[in-house]
């Protein structure tokens, strides 16, 4: 299957090609000018795969969670491409995408969206639990009823400082898989795609932070 895929949700905008035959193509650019850059990147991954629009199978893109802004540019441009190219739209999760090649059980795979708050994914076999906010929180949160994990998946070093404090000695798993688009094509490959394109939507993992404007007025 030939898959085009998308990320903005882990950091940099990338973009990847896998397809039938084992061929790789991915490049990555920073996340603050995806929105100029991002649809010319796709151009130079198929342009140095030596592959066209009409050959493609699928296209795929990170549902997060992750960055609001990354999120919503890599959605918006790979749903557009999928209008465009009449093709199918997979979303693969974030979690999923950090977790390729791990087949081991009790794995903790940590996505930090900002400074401070992480979305967390505790899984134990069909077993998992989720939370997002700050680390403290989320922990706390997935361990309450869940055995505490052996693996950490993408985390950074203050997640594995907190399990520490809480007597968890876990060891670091770095993606196996770069960058985030690729992992997301090769998962996408063997997963249903979405039934039309607005089917799809993003996991934010937490809401965005915001204040409700008190009414100058109200209507009696």
């Amino acid at each position: 299957m030939n898959v085009l895929a998308l990320d903005g949700a882990l950091g940099s905008f990338s973009v990847a090609f896998a397809g039938d035959a084992g061929e790789h193509a991915s490049a990555a650019i920073p996340g603050n000018v995806a929105l100029e850059r991002g649809l010319h990147l796709v151009a130079t991954v198929l342009e140095g795969a030596a592959m066209r629009p009409e050959r493609l199978d699928r296209i795929a893109v990170g549902i997060g969670p992750g960055t609001f802004t990354g999120l919503r540019i890599a959605i918006a441009y790979a749903k557009s491409l999928a209008q465009a190219w009449d093709l199918p739209l997979a979303g693969v999760s974030s979690f999923d995408a950090l977790e390729l090649g791990i087949t081991e059980d009790n794995v903790l795979t940590v996505v930090a969206p900002r400074p401070g708050i992480v979305s967390v994914r505790l899984r134990n076999g069909a077993l998992e639990s989720r939370a997002s906010g700050s680390i403290g929180q989320a922990l706390d949160e997935v361990l309450t009823h869940r055995a505490a994990p052996s693996i950490v998946a993408g985390a950074p070093e203050d997640v594995l400082a907190a399990l520490a404090e809480r007597g968890i000695v876990a060891s670091a798993r770095f993606p196996a898989v770069v960058p985030p688009a690729a992992a997301i094509a090769v998962v996408a490959a063997s997963m249903e795609a979405e039934l039309s394109v607005h089917a799809l939507h993003a996991d934010y993992g937490e809401l965005p932070a915001a204040k409700v404007p008190a009414r100058p007025w109200s209507r009696s």
